[in-house]
């Protein structure tokens, strides 16, 4: 126990160094992205609505792209029915990107900051690889 002291700095360095990410952030919060509405499609609209409301699609549009992926592609089915009793397109790029074509400033500012990466883009194009014609 000769030692005693040199082994209570090392740890109280240690930790130190350990939790610095944790105590050196505190009050400092991200503010969250308001993600861009501001496309030509969206500016031409007379009442800007989407598929769903506002609450729905910020809460729960991946669950709902999901649905529609399998509901497409297993099931056969192409129309949605929302809960305006509106009938909608099942589709990622002729429906959702075809108003929200700024995948940068909508979809990305979002996912980044939630820290997600969403797999879409494995098989789907971005609008502007679709004028490319990649």
């Amino acid at each position: 126990m000769y030692d005693a002291n040199k082994i209570l700095i090392g740890l109280a360095i240690f930790l130190g160094l350990m939790t610095y990410p944790v105590w050196s952030g505190l009050g400092r919060a991200v503010q969250a992205p308001k993600p861009e509405i501001d496309t030509p499609i969206i500016q031409k609209m007379p009442e800007k609505k989407c598929v769903e409301n506002t609450h729905f699609m910020k809460t729960t549009h991946m669950q709902l792209i999901n649905e529609w992926r399998d509901d497409a592609l297993r099931k056969g089915e192409r129309e949605y029915t929302n809960a305006r009793g509106e009938k909608v397109l099942m589709s990622l790029q002729l429906t959702c990107m075809n108003c929200h074509s700024n995948k940068d400033k909508f979809c990305d500012s979002c996912h980044n900051y939630a820290g997600v990466n969403p797999y879409c883009w494995d098989c789907h194009l971005t609008p502007k690889q679709m004028k490319e014609g990649i």
